[in-house]
């Protein structure tokens, strides 16, 4: 039996459900010497913005238990450089391309999505909103209601490509968020960015991190991002498609994710100490498919809701 990984979202094919997620990646061109890019869903790239960043102070990683904390500071070439430097290179791979877009205010949102929207190759985009907004205190776009749906719609207005929101899980109820990018014209929500959290060194007695705190991923938040996509998609999962991202570094982490109601998944911290991790993931789903007799992935999404669950 053969098993049909492909998957249609937001109007666009993908020749199966595993994507690299933002900022374990790169921009796709780093991983061409290891394995066969075309094998890939999808690639999401580095966040890029309007201007070049060169991100926050070292030291900006530090391991932790089952993961990692990283305060990279979104460091990136600008939208413009990307487009001169690195596109041309990204149009000779045969997979998808999304581009991660983040900015400090509304309107650089916009433009970095607008500069891009000639560039054939990359057929969605993925919102950082936790990213502080400069004109609102600093406060993270994604966490303000009304912030958030106010960018959602402005960049709709602007673009014709599919616009994904990674929501953030640093809040009370993801749904609200959730509730407020649907409402606001979103094609796809990511769940979840990282988590926030610090270490702090008792030898040299200060934090581990030059910004004190930074993103939790890797394994540790696997639990809870299962836990937000099951919570998203029992709400919203007949509105609009969920990928789900955070601690996934097998087929079976995937496949949680997958029967709690994720369309597709994401690989990213496992990129870091498992380059082909998400090769083995694609071959790990096909295999489950075949030994369950279940021939289109589709059949897996949001599962475990339609059956009883038995103890």
């Amino acid at each position: 039996m053969t098993a049909d990984l492909t998957i249609t979202l937001f109007g666009i094919k993908f020749k199966n459900p595993v994507w690299t997620a933002s900022g374990t990646f790169g921009y796709g061109l780093e991983a061409r010497e290891i394995y066969d890019l075309s094998r890939l869903g999808a690639v999401v790239t580095k966040g890029i913005s309007l201007r070049p960043r060169l991100g926050n102070e070292t030291p900006r990683i530090v391991e932790t238990p089952c993961g990692m904390l990283n305060s990279i500071g979104l460091q990136n070439p600008g939208v413009e450089k990307f487009l001169k430097e690195l596109y041309p290179e990204i149009e000779k791979i045969d997979t998808h391309f999304i581009v991660n877009v983040f900015g400090e205010t509304e309107e650089e949102y916009v433009e970095v999505c607008k500069a891009l929207e000639s560039a054939d190759k990359v057929v969605a985009y993925e919102l950082n909103v936790s990213c502080p907004n400069v004109k609102k205190g600093g406060i993270a776009f994604g966490h303000d209601p009304q912030v958030l749906g106010n960018l959602v719609e402005n960049i709709k207005k602007n673009i014709k490509k599919p616009l994904l929101v990674k929501l953030s899980p640093n809040v009370t109820d993801v749904t609200e968020f959730a509730k407020v990018c649907i409402d606001s014209g979103a094609d796809g929500l990511v769940l979840i960015n990282t988590l926030l959290g610090m270490r702090i060194n008792i030898h040299k007695e200060r934090p581990e991190l030059s910004t004190k705190t930074g993103g939790l991923s890797g394994p540790a938040i696997f639990p809870i991002a299962v836990r937000m996509v099951w919570q998203t998609f029992e709400k919203f999962g007949h509105r609009i498609p969920i990928i789900g991202v955070g601690g996934i570094t097998t087929h079976e982490d995937a496949l949680e994710h997958v029967y709690a109601g994720a369309s597709a998944v994401q690989i990213g911290t496992a990129n870091f100490y498992d380059p082909l991790a998400p090769l083995r993931v694609i071959e790990g789903i096909e295999n489950f498919m075949k030994e369950k007799g279940i021939r289109e992935f589709r059949e897996l999404i949001g599962r475990a809701h339609r059956l009883d669950v038995k103890t």
